[in-house]
């Protein structure tokens, strides 16, 4: 398993502002014998992995990884043998400044981690298939279902919830962020997510880039309802509320306290990567609000549609940077330097992963639609959180 994780604060917050993303991935590589019966990996392929540790596992925990990670391996010749990975990722995004946003994104990547580390593990604990092992069933764990643990990830973001709002009624302060995190295990992703960090995959075999969440924002609504186009969304003046976070005021009995977590499973293959964002990827453009009012006075005209998609990040540009780069750690590179070169509105985390050891994508049909929706593709900026209040 390859990952990196890059963040960054921003350039306009560069000097005045604080980093309130924050980054985990724990990740658990196991070897026996051969590895994976029959996949061999291109030497060619191994150029950018770092030493792992002796245990054969690798934590990167609300830290940037600026180097791949790879399977650890005994190489021979043009091939190497495959292990078996399975792992947790969290990014959350606060808001509120040192005494909220940048407590609750810690408290979130933390505790989601803690929580999901051990699910992972006993899950690929229950495989032992791919290395050709014959174990007694009656030793192992029983295999946990898609929805046991999709469940297991939204227990472990609301457990995050309760944390945030136990801090904030600790301390008075309003403390919140969003969250997108999950499991890798068993060649699956079951994943949730809370306000508008993103996951999405993108396939270098199809060269295709599925979203797979659904920003919890006032925008995505308008365009969900058709009160606004996708080109509008990019830009316009509402794109900073979101209608759902972790955390709160502290008004909330922390032990009961509970948060809507949507929650999903997709296959993936050998050609995926795995890439979560903050919203500080898709919401660089300082220039939103001039470009939404000359979008609107055009009668949305396309020329002017055409400058918009130009000038924000858009799902096919993140599609490229990820096909075109040279490694994951060139590409978490390149996002952040694209976030900042298109305005470095807000803070910029980004984080990738991907398993060659998987199946090969399919050459033609029998591929599961991923995309949560197709149309999906809008920009946010700094965020507000809608509440009652």
């Amino acid at each position: 398993m390859r990952y990196s994780t890059n963040y960054d604060i921003g350039d306009r917050k560069r000097g005045q502002g604080i980093n309130e993303d924050s980054v985990s991935l724990t990740v658990f590589e196991e070897g026996h014998r051969d590895g994976y019966r029959g996949q061999d990996r291109p030497q060619s392929l191994n150029s950018d992995r770092a030493d792992d540790d002796e245990a054969g596992d690798g934590t990167a925990d609300t830290g940037a990884v600026d180097a791949d990670k790879s399977e650890s391996s005994d190489t021979d010749g043009d091939s190497r043998p495959m292990n078996r990975s399975a792992g947790v990722f969290v990014v959350a995004d606060g808001a509120g400044g040192h005494d909220a946003g940048d407590i609750a994104s810690y408290i979130t990547t933390t505790i989601v981690a803690e929580h999901l580390a051990p699910v992972a593990i006993r899950t690929a604990r229950s495989y032992p298939g791919g290395f050709d092992v014959d174990v007694a069933r009656d030793v192992l764990p029983d295999p946990p279902g898609e929805q046991e643990l999709e469940a297991a990830v939204a227990e472990a973001i609301t457990a995050a919830h309760r944390e945030i709002i136990r801090y904030a009624d600790e301390t008075g302060t309003q403390s919140y962020t969003t969250v997108v995190a999950g499991i890798y295990a068993d060649g699956k992703l079951h994943y949730g997510w809370v306000g508008d960090s993103r996951a999405y995959v993108v396939n270098s075999a199809r060269e295709t880039i599925s979203p797979l969440t659904r920003d919890h924002a006032v925008v995505q609504e308008w365009v969900d309802s058709d009160e606004i186009d996708p080109v509008e969304a990019h830009v316009h003046p509402n794109g900073n509320e979101i209608t759902r976070a972790l955390g709160g005021s502290g008004y909330e009995d922390p032990g009961e306290a509970t948060v809507q977590v949507d929650t999903r499973t997709v296959r993936l293959y050998a050609e995926d990567t795995v890439l979560a964002t903050s919203d500080g990827l898709i919401d660089a453009q300082t220039d939103a609000p001039g470009l939404h009012e000359k979008y609107v006075d055009s009668d949305r005209a396309d020329a002017v549609a055409d400058r918009i998609r130009e000038a924000v990040v858009t799902d096919d540009e993140i599609r490229d940077v990820v096909l075109d780069a040279s490694s994951l750690d060139a590409a978490s590179k390149e996002f952040v330097a694209l976030a900042n070169d298109r305005g470095g509105k807000d803070n910029i985390s980004v984080l990738l992963f991907a398993d060659s050891a998987l199946p090969e994508t399919p050459e033609s049909g029998g591929m599961p639609v991923r995309d949560i929706d197709p149309d999906l593709d809008i920009s946010e900026r700094d965020t507000v959180i809608m509440t009652d209040e």
